[in-house]
C-alpha cells in the first residue's frame, strides 16, 4: 500500500491519467491525496470530477479556491470569470450528483504526521485548531444553507484571525487561509494578490510555512495553490503545485519515502503563464 499526494490538477485530465499509470495506482491497495483545485482553467474538469468521485475511499481530496468557485457559480452566487472552463460541469446530466459530492469534501485532512490542505495554515493555528475550524466551514457547505454561505464567501476582509470573529466574517477568514493564502505577516495578516516567486514577496510578509515558530511546524503540511513556488519537499512542508496548467509537470509525492513522480504537461506549447 502506498499513499500518493498529487498537486493541483485544474482540469488536466490527460496528465492525471498518465500520472496514475506511471505510479501504477491500485485502487484496492493505494490511496490518492489531492491538494484541491480539481477543476477550472484546464480542458477536462468534468472528467476529473467524475474520475475522482468514482474512486471512493481510495481518493481523499480537500477543496481549493477553484472548487469553491465552481460551487458558488453553480448556486448562482458567483460569476464566471474570463478563462473559466466550468461549462461542461454546469451542463452535465450528472451535475447535481457531482456538485453534491464536491460540497461534501473536506477543507483539511489530518492523518498521522501529515496535514493535507489546499493553501496553508495560519501561523497561530495548531493542527488540531485548524482541523476544528475547517469542520465549521465544512458543516456550512454540507448544510441546507450552503448557498447563503457561498454568497458570503468572496472577499479579502477580515485579513487576519481572531477568536472574537463570528458568522460569515469568521468563516471567510477560515476559508481564505485554507484555500487562498500564500503569504502572511508573523502576526498572521494575510495578503491575497501576491502570486509570484518568493524573491518578490512584499516587505513585512513571508511564506506562511516560513513564519518562525508557527504552531503547526511539527507536522508535515502538504499543499498546492502556489504554482510560482513550484515543487518543495521539506521535513515539515511539501508544496506540489508545479503548474501543469501553465506548462509545468503534474507532480505526485509518495509519502512513505517522499519519492517524486512527475508527468509532463501535454499542452505545454499552448499553456499560458501567470
Amino acid at each position: 500500500m502506498a499513499t500518493y499526494a498529487v498537486g493541483d490538477i485544474q482540469g488536466c485530465y490527460t496528465e492525471l491519467l498518465q500520472l496514475l499509470e506511471k505510479i501504477r495506482f491500485d485502487r484496492a491497495a493505494d490511496r490518492l491525496w489531492l491538494v484541491g483545485d480539481l477543476v477550472n482553467r484546464g480542458p477536462g474538469s468534468l472528467e476529473v470530477l467524475r474520475l475522482i468521485k468514482s474512486m471512493g475511499n481510495s481518493a481523499i481530496t480537500v477543496l481549493g479556491n477553484h472548487d469553491l468557485h465552481l460551487l458558488a457559480v453553480a448556486n448562482g452566487t458567483g460569476k464566471l470569470h474570463r478563462g473559466d472552463t466550468l461549462s461542461g460541469i454546469l451542463a452535465a446530466p450528472d451535475r447535481e450528483e457531482l456538485l453534491t459530492w464536491l460540497r461534501h469534501q473536506r477543507l483539511l485532512h489530518a492523518e498521522g504526521d501529515f496535514v493535507l490542505v489546499h493553501a496553508g495554515l495560519l501561523p497561530g493555528w495548531t493542527v488540531a485548531e485548524a482541523a476544528s475550524l475547517a469542520r465549521e466551514v465544512e458543516a456550512e457547505l454540507r448544510g441546507e444553507h450552503h448557498a447563503e454561505f457561498l454568497s458570503h464567501m468572496y472577499g479579502n476582509q477580515p485579513d487576519s484571525w481572531s477568536e472574537k470573529l463570528t458568522g460569515y466574517p469568521r468563516q471567510r477568514v477560515i476559508t481564505n487561509a485554507l484555500t487562498r493564502m500564500r503569504i502572511c505577516t508573523e502576526s498572521g495578516k494575510m495578503e491575497f494578490d501576491f502570486k509570484a516567486e518568493v524573491q518578490y514577496i512584499p516587505e513585512g510578509y513571508r511564506p506562511w510555512f516560513d513564519i518562525p515558530e508557527r504552531a503547526s511546524r511539527e507536522a508535515t503540511v502538504i499543499f498546492g495553490h502556489w504554482s510560482a513556488l513550484g515543487l518543495m519537499v521539506r521535513k515539515n512542508a511539501i508544496a506540489l503545485d508545479t503548474g501543469c496548467l501553465w506548462g509545468g509537470p503534474l507532480t505526485a509525492v509518495r509519502l512513505e519515502d517522499r519519492e517524486v513522480i512527475q508527468v509532463d504537461c501535454v499542452n505545454s506549447s499552448v499553456a499560458r503563464h501567470w
